[in-house]
């Protein structure tokens, strides 16, 4: 299996590498991640030629990707015998950055292919178990304990995912385990609707297949989930600490436009134990 045989959204996963390898080359990374520096140059020995301070897209992928660890190392403090259900994961080493404690069982999961380079290029790890499937393939999540505290990782993936299929997902996961915390990030209708005119996703022959301007209604969809916050993206204190100043003052005008602002959410909800009253 190569790079090459990846398709639509699963291409995606490249550019996301690249920008983790690229803040690893930092005097001061964001993310730290040699694994991703590592995995980069055997995919592309020359991928380092442009400069990380440069990329907009580098600087957003790396501080979303740093709000997911942040909430992730917060929860397995607190639920040292967690389920991981790390979706879509592409060649993302977050299990090796976060590094959890033996306790946790830990599942990567994404398309055949994508698993099939993991394999290749990532390191086996105790307690990590590798899924090649479809996120939207109900029978994968029969594969994994239920029977304990469950965090969900959806990095990157909500909006290559039809509604419909994302609402399935949510449910599934909240109907199959007792308590837990679930964590994604979404973007908003208008770029949903004319995401198929995104240079970058064209790029890659794919396009977003939902949007919500207020994703914390979607907590509506199960009666143990509520909505727990959204991390700072656009206007995050290290991003505007780590940017040059070219970045700093685009992203300073750019979040004077609301829906520009809150072009991607990064958002996490609990799942309770039992509903909650009134719903």
């Amino acid at each position: 299996m190569k790079e090459s045989d990846l398709v639509g959204a699963q291409q995606t996963l490249t550019p996301v590498l690249k920008a983790k390898a690229l803040d690893n080359r930092l005097p001061h990374p964001i993310l730290g991640d040699a694994y991703a520096e590592q995995v980069m140059r055997r995919l592309d020995p020359g991928y380092d030629r442009r400069r990380f301070g440069t990329s907009q897209l580098g600087l957003v992928v790396v501080v979303r990707t740093k709000a997911h660890d942040d909430w992730a190392r917060s929860y397995l403090a607190d639920h040292p015998d967690a389920v991981v259900l790390h979706l879509g994961c592409g060649l993302d080493a977050r299990v090796h950055r976060i590094d959890p404690p033996a306790t946790v069982d830990w599942y990567d999961l994404d398309y055949p292919a994508v698993i099939e380079l993991r394999r290749r290029f990532l390191p086996p790890r105790e307690h990590c178990t590798l899924i090649g499937s479809s996120v939207t393939d109900p029978a994968w999540l029969e594969r994994v304990p239920h029977d304990r505290p469950v965090l969900m990782i959806a990095e990157g993936l909500v909006p290559y995912l039809a509604e419909p299929e994302v609402r399935r997902l949510l449910t599934g996961v909240a109907d199959a385990f007792p308590t837990g915390q679930i964590q994604l990030d979404t973007v908003p209708v208008w770029a949903w609707r004319t995401s198929r005119w995104d240079p970058t996703l064209r790029r890659y022959g794919t396009r977003f297949r939902c949007g919500f301007d207020d994703p914390a209604a979607l907590a509506a969809w199960h009666p143990r989930l509520e909505y727990a916050g959204e991390a700072p993206m656009s206007d995050a204190p290290i991003l505007m600490a780590r940017a040059p100043a070219s970045i700093r003052r685009a992203y300073r005008l750019m979040n004077l436009v609301p829906g520009l602002k809150r072009s991607t959410r990064i958002v996490r909800f609990r799942l309770l134990t039992s509903a909650r009253r009134g719903r």
